[in-house]
């Protein structure tokens, strides 16, 4: 015989009771040191603010999990994340309920950061011509989160960075940084200077 899975609906006449203790709240509130003293009026407010909070946090999840491709009617975690990343009014738990990332993406994610910090080479990033440090360059990212990689014209498929950032190609102030640069990484310097162009 099948469990009665059925929501219980919240209630709609007022009774003056939480379904949350009130005492639990009263004592999360005192834990914190900014708040001196609490009423009871203040404490019950509070209280059912949460409620409120946590049933409008537990539809969110339950239309998330209605939307799937097999609707379920369980909420699971992945369907308050989903929520949490689709609503604008939740984004403030983002650190508290963030997406999960399966193990294996974490895995190559912390060998490429591990062959990074010592040098080596990866074999997804593994240059086909060409030193390694002046690709390791190349592929650098852009500030806004973009690789630099794009069908170029130096025979390796890329354009460097500072190419690419460059606001001119005829300005001869900027092919003279460009130049200095490129001198600096064939001897082997490290790049200290900032650009300030704004």
């Amino acid at each position: 015989m099948p469990y009665n899975t059925t929501a219980i609906p919240p209630r709609k006449e007022v009774t003056g009771q939480t379904q949350l203790p009130l005492s639990k709240v009263k004592k999360i509130i005192s834990q914190d040191q900014d708040i001196a003293h609490c009423t009871n009026n203040a404490a019950f407010v509070i209280t059912l603010a949460t409620e409120m909070f946590v049933q409008y946090l537990a539809a969110e999840g339950q239309n998330m999990a209605k939307l799937e491709r097999k609707p379920r009617r369980n909420i699971q975690y992945k369907d308050l994340a989903n929520a949490v990343m689709h609503h604008d009014n939740l984004e403030f738990l983002e650190d508290v309920i963030p997406k999960t990332t399966p193990y294996k993406a974490i895995k190559v994610q912390a060998a490429a950061t591990r062959a990074k910090l010592t040098g080596q080479k990866t074999a997804a990033a593994a240059p086909t011509t060409g030193p390694s440090k002046e690709t390791d360059e190349r592929d650098a990212a852009l500030p806004n989160g973009k690789k630099a990689r794009t069908s170029g014209a130096n025979g390796s498929g890329t354009f460097a960075r500072e190419r690419l950032l460059s606001s001119s190609d005829g300005d001869p102030s900027a092919q003279l940084e460009l130049e200095m640069r490129q001198a600096q990484r064939s001897t082997g310097q490290q790049e200290e200077d900032v650009d300030m162009d704004g």
